[in-house]
């Protein structure tokens, strides 16, 4: 017989265990084999503890939404030449070119603080060194790329969460160390990618190029509004909203 606390991460959080051999689990919340749920739904404690767990699941949802908006954001620049991409422009970061590689810099500074914790590894000894180049990518296209590679990772980073992990401190060794718990750096995190693309939007709009609806991913009534995106980014909405 399993307890349930040594196994919570990978009956929640492993979608090799979910599919049509599961069987629902708790209000439909989750797919376990069967071989698992034999004994653990005797124990009431153990339902309360997958109920506990809709806030990682929306975290992990909203990490999915940034790289849907980022994906959206970003192949709409792409029909920007070097030149538009280059532009000086008013807005906090002068160009869309800057903005966009601020956007990707910062990622990787908290993916790498978020990351280390969770694989029990100390913080790393020179944070900085994400920021060495101010703007590492040049063109629209290459950067596209990294930032794709970045919001895979934030997003197999999320699917690991349980809610009762979510107030263990990440340390970032800053010149003064940032200590925050993984649910507040997790937050900023998707603050700032939301704070920057804003910029980028409204810089956009100065273009020959229309900036993006990016508000058309949580309701379920819009899913035919995001399904090419979806299909581009090779994700169902199950892969989001489904049972876990």
């Amino acid at each position: 017989m399993h307890h349930y606390r040594d196994i919570r991460c990978a009956i929640l959080l492993d979608d090799s265990h979910a599919g049509a051999a599961g069987v629902a689990g708790v209000a439909g919340l989750v797919h376990l084999p069967q071989s698992a749920t034999v004994a653990l739904w005797q124990f009431p404690l153990f339902a309360r503890y997958i109920m506990s767990n809709m806030l990682a699941q929306y975290v992990t949802s909203q990490a999915y939404n940034n790289a849907w908006a980022n994906h959206r954001l970003l192949k709409a620049c792409g029909e920007l030449t070097q030149a538009e991409f280059q532009a000086m422009r008013v807005s906090f970061f002068p160009t869309i070119q800057s903005t966009l590689n601020h956007i990707l810099t910062c990622d990787w500074f908290y993916l790498d603080a978020l990351e280390r914790e969770l694989r029990g590894e100390a913080p790393h000894a020179d944070c900085y060194v994400f920021f060495e180049q101010d703007e590492p990518f040049t063109d629209c296209a290459t950067l596209q790329a990294a930032q794709h590679a970045s919001d895979a990772r934030l997003i197999a980073h999320c699917r690991r969460l349980c809610d009762a992990d979510l107030a263990r401190p990440v340390t970032i060794l800053r010149d003064t160390p940032q200590v925050d718990t993984r649910q507040r750096m997790l937050a900023h995190l998707f603050q700032h990618q939301i704070h920057h693309r804003g910029q980028v939007h409204a810089m956009l709009a100065g273009t020959r190029i229309a900036p993006p609806q990016l508000d058309e991913f949580y309701c379920a009534g819009e899913a035919d509004e995001r399904a090419q995106d979806f299909a581009e980014l090779g994700w169902t909405e199950e892969d989001i909203w489904g049972q876990r």
